[in-house]
């Protein structure tokens, strides 16, 4: 459980600069440059991904249960993981209405992938990664907005072209993930 809580800390720490050290991170930049920056991110991220995953992996072999799971909730979990990867994929897709409308779609699919998950997995390994990203994503998305309203970000629209484009590149890739993938990687059969 300390890999899993270490790689917590790193990975998510790192993601939490503009958050926590946001004036911090923009002297770095001015002093050492954005190379430097992204590279050191880069490398803290990696780590704490390594950690992250091998510490979840090692958990699950000792699995801690904190309540009953309910059959209905990956049905549930289903559903929502593919709304996720409809807002991530909104948010690499450039003019679409759902980023337009919504800012993040990015922290917006990293709170609906984690609630998913918390909803269908019931061990403390389980609420310390889902929960982790979950309360990160909140906090993410509520300084992502803050620096939007200080920066006086003009409402934009979307085409619909490109919302169709992010909505079946990201149903594409939940179902490629859901069938084939996350039992390759992950171990777990979603359906």
């Amino acid at each position: 459980m300390t890999a899993l809580i270490l790689g917590l800390v790193l990975f998510l720490g790192v993601h939490s600069t503009r958050i926590v050290a946001d004036g911090t991170r923009t002297r770095f930049i001015a002093l050492h440059g954005q190379g430097r920056w992204k590279g050191l991110y880069s490398l803290a991220s990696a780590v704490g991904l390594v950690l992250l995953v091998w510490g979840y992996s090692a958990a699950r072999q000792q699995p801690v249960p904190l309540w009953a799971p309910q059959p209905w909730a990956r049905h549930l979990a289903s559903l929502l993981t593919l709304l996720a990867f409809v807002l991530v994929a909104a948010a690499y897709v450039p003019g679409n209405a759902i980023k337009a409308r919504l800012g993040h779609p990015m922290l917006l699919g990293v709170k609906l992938w984690a609630f998913a998950h918390l909803l269908a997995n019931h061990t403390l390994a389980d609420l310390l990664l889902f929960g982790g990203f979950l309360l990160w994503a909140v906090l993410c998305l509520r300084a992502a907005r803050a620096r939007d309203r200080v920066a006086g970000l003009p409402p934009t629209r979307g085409r619909a072209g490109p919302t169709v484009v992010a909505v079946v590149a990201g149903a594409l890739a939940w179902a490629v993930f859901a069938l084939w993938l996350h039992s390759a990687w992950i171990g777990v059969r979603p359906f």
